[in-house]
């Protein structure tokens, strides 16, 4: 089934499920066939084999090696292949930036994987895809066909977060509830997923769930010292330019502390620290 097709029912599963808390050896072609020395081709090479001689052509800069091999990988449905392919585009990491493409890989994934077991080693590929694919249905992409919708997003981010328990997908879906996009503002519900998310390291729903617990909002009673245990964990994983505002909502909630909701953050600290070994 395409993955367009169900994603109302995506949307009642999100809903349901909320109160539970790539070096090889060989002359090979890049077609994916062996060339035996003597004129004749041998049998396709396995797909994993195409990924690692392209992903091992890309870090020998070899880069159209690399992209033909990953091509034909993901022409036969590998995700990860897929995936790679999907990745280079959208960041525009050895080819030029293109977010059609990107997209289109990604949409792959989603239609020929949406149904692969969460516990098999290319679910994380499959999830991301629909992380990725939310994102831009969040923003839409310029001069295309691929407009903004925050529902189609919403629905992207649900099925990443519920089917596969993505912590990416639970941070970036509790923002839309956060913020009231694609649905309707809802703290409570937004703080559910920030806590699945939070619990498996996501440092930026860490973050996000220690604002709310600093803050207190309507279905979220204020825990400050909670709320600083959490941002102290995300201020610590904090690395890029992109997170200053993880840093400063860190500085903020520790100032505005009193001593006693200080000492008991640490508390709460040494006690996750303990569980997490």
């Amino acid at each position: 089934m395409r993955i367009f097709d169900r994603l109302a029912l995506i949307a009642v599963l999100a809903t349901a499920l909320m109160p539970l808390s790539a070096v090889m050896s060989g002359a090979y072609a890049f077609d994916g066939t062996t060339d035996t020395g003597n004129g004749a081709i041998a049998a396709p090479r396995p797909l994993d084999e195409a990924v690692r001689f392209g992903t091992q052509a890309l870090r020998s800069g070899e880069t159209d090696k690399g992209i033909e091999s990953l091509r034909y990988a993901a022409d036969q449905g590998h995700a990860g292949a897929q995936w790679k392919l999907g990745r280079m585009y959208a960041e525009g990491e050895g080819v030029e930036r293109n977010d059609i493409k990107a997209f289109e890989y990604f949409t792959q994934i989603a239609n020929m994987h949406a149904d692969d077991n969460p516990s098999t080693p290319q679910a994380r590929f499959v999830a991301d895809a629909f992380v990725a694919l939310g994102g831009y249905y969040l923003a839409g992409i310029p001069n295309s066909k691929v407009r903004r919708d925050p529902n189609r997003a919403r629905d992207m981010f649900a099925y990443a977060a519920s089917y596969f328990g993505d912590p990416e997908a639970q941070y970036h879906l509790a923002r839309l509830y956060i913020d009231g996009v694609g649905v309707n503002r809802d703290p409570r519900f937004a703080a559910r997923w920030l806590g699945l998310a939070a619990h498996k390291g996501q440092y930026q729903a860490q973050a996000a769930l220690g604002g709310l617990l600093i803050k207190g909002e309507e279905g979220v009673p204020r825990q400050a010292a909670r709320g600083l245990m959490w941002l102290t964990l995300a201020r610590d994983a904090a690395a890029g330019p992109n997170d200053k505002w993880v840093v400063d909502l860190y500085d903020d909630a520790f100032a505005g502390a009193t001593p006693d909701e200080r000492a008991m953050a640490l508390v709460y600290l040494e006690q996750y620290m303990k569980v997490e070994k």
